[in-house]
């Protein structure tokens, strides 16, 4: 099966922020994730419509890097029991929402980067968070077959070679101004190793964001 092939998972867009100042506390998206929902002064994404991932295998060891609050890795908690969520921001919220919807799910609190901390600001709500290299993220999960990656530019810090043995990637990719200018290495090491393509509308189409990279490794 090649990229072109995957087929995307579709949930119902809802934003429980354009509801009423009265809303209730929990909010249960149409396919039944369950999600704590405080007011703050972030956003906190429910639904990942853009990202493909019907195809996680129960044996994937399943990493998603910019975890957010856990619209993905607790859906990806239905097909695979070996999820890893990496967040440096919003971690309380995703801890609650992965105990209120009785998944397993191991979460890493801090960012990729270089392993120096690092200011990480989302929205209005910034943080020093401690950040590692991808391979140290990979030695920490215990391996990746399946890569989520959300990390607002950082991920042109990504070495090729962490790479290597990852059989699947599902990758935001930034420009100026969210992130900096493109890393030709990692590109190229893709292009040559990946079946995949670039979907030009993310769902958000935030300036600043080249696509959603949907790739799978060459058999």
């Amino acid at each position: 099966m090649t990229a072109h092939s995957l087929k995307k998972e579709h949930n119902n867009q809802h934003s429980p922020g354009d509801a009423e100042t009265n809303a209730p506390s929990f909010f249960t998206s149409p396919d039944h994730v369950t999600f704590f929902y405080p007011a703050t002064t972030f956003r906190q994404i429910f639904d990942v419509p853009e990202y493909w991932f019907n195809d996680i295998c129960p044996c994937d060891r399943v990493i998603d890097i910019g975890a957010n609050v856990g619209a993905f890795c607790i859906r990806a908690s239905r097909f695979s029991r070996h999820i890893v969520a990496v967040e440096p921001v919003t971690v309380s919220l995703l801890r609650e929402n992965i105990r209120l919807n009785g998944v397993q799910v191991q979460v890493i609190q801090g960012a990729l980067g270089d392993g120096k901390p690092e200011k990480v600001r989302w929205d209005d709500l910034e943080v020093i968070s401690p950040t590692y290299p991808l391979d140290k993220i990979i030695e920490m999960a215990g391996g990746c077959d399946f890569l989520k990656c959300d990390c607002e530019g950082a991920e042109w810090c990504i070495t090729p070679e962490d790479l290597n043995g990852i059989r699947r990637i599902e990758m935001e990719l930034h420009i100026p101004p969210i992130g900096g200018q493109p890393n030709p290495a990692l590109l190229d090491y893709i292009g040559k190793h990946y079946a995949f393509e670039i979907e030009r509308k993310p769902v958000h189409a935030a300036l600043g964001v080249m696509g959603i990279l949907h790739a799978e490794r060459k058999k």
